[in-house]
């Protein structure tokens, strides 16, 4: 797809009378970003290059059309076929073990949680994720907007992912979806106890001819299920956690109770001041006392 992409940049640049560097010029780039776009080397074009060529060469969105498939080739086989099936899905229901889930991110959210990616190559490449984060969710505001339905572990609350600015706004975010009826949150809270999913978050999706398909993820895979059989054992499983979790008005309460609370996790004294307090204590007491890395050795003892 990158190279597709970059045979069409250099056949419109060709029609336009145009070179690579009088191109860079109108798109703000230098002349050997378009020898890489067009030989499809280097970093993929961000989205917001995409718009800026489509536009410099009259592309009638061709290019900003053709881009999420160049950026989908980052990904292996079994994600884009969840990307796409999820863009068709009318109903999606889905558990978050970890982090809130991208269709209700904030865009400092995803861009905390992305920066850190293991496959991230470049700021630029981390904006480009970012831009098709947020896009993907204006799916959620178009006349197909499909039924959504999320369950949160409270750790999900309670982990202030790119620090108590960034999640107190995505909590709002969170709270703001009373507003959004096509749209159900609820939290599965701690004292719940174990469940099937605890390693990682499940998704079941509804196609538009009532077939469901089923997607389990962990931090580093992912796995796409389609066998019916299967894919009805999760939806159960799924059931089974929608019913142990809170009903939604309390969950709403529950969020709101974290946000106001501004995550009382964030106010664990740092590692040094633990340790100086510890050590304080330790002194005092006169028995033993904390060196570097927080071995204990022996005080020396008074003698008789």
């Amino acid at each position: 797809m990158a190279a597709l992409f970059g045979t069409r940049v250099r056949r419109l640049r060709t029609a336009a009378g145009l070179t690579q560097a009088e191109l860079g010029d109108r798109v703000h780039v230098v002349s050997t970003r378009i020898t890489q776009i067009e030989r499809a080397s280097g970093a993929k074009p961000t989205l917001e290059l995409a718009r800026a060529l489509d536009a410099a060469l009259g592309a009638d969105n061709l290019l900003v059309e053709l881009w999420p498939y160049v950026y989908r080739e980052a990904f292996p086989d079994w994600s884009r076929r969840f990307m796409e099936y999820s863009e068709r899905a009318v109903v999606i229901r889905e558990y978050a073990a970890h982090v809130v889930p991208g269709l209700l991110q904030t865009e400092d959210y995803a861009r905390a949680l992305l920066r850190v990616g293991r496959t991230l190559g470049s700021k630029e490449q981390l904006e480009e994720r970012v831009a098709l984060r947020m896009e993907r969710q204006e799916r959620l505001h178009r006349p197909d907007r499909p039924e959504l339905w999320v369950v949160l572990d409270e750790a999900v609350l309670r982990r202030p992912v790119g620090g108590q600015a960034v999640m107190s706004e995505q909590l709002a975010r969170l709270l703001g979806t009373t507003a959004e009826p096509h749209i159900t949150v609820q939290v599965l809270p701690f004292d719940q106890g174990e469940h099937d999913v605890m390693g990682g978050s499940l998704t079941v999706l509804t196609m538009p001819d009532r077939s469901e398909i089923a997607y389990t993820e962990g931090a580093h895979y992912g796995q796409l299920i389609e066998d019916s059989d299967e894919v009805r054992s999760f939806a159960l499983t799924y059931d089974r956690l929608r019913a142990a979790a809170l009903p939604p008005l309390m969950s709403l309460d529950m969020i709101r109770s974290v946000m106001e609370d501004n995550h009382r996790g964030a106010k664990v004294p740092s590692r040094s001041e633990r340790r100086r307090v510890a050590q304080e204590q330790l002194q005092q007491s006169g028995g033993r006392q904390l060196r570097g890395g927080g071995r204990r050795v022996p005080g020396r003892r008074p003698r008789p």
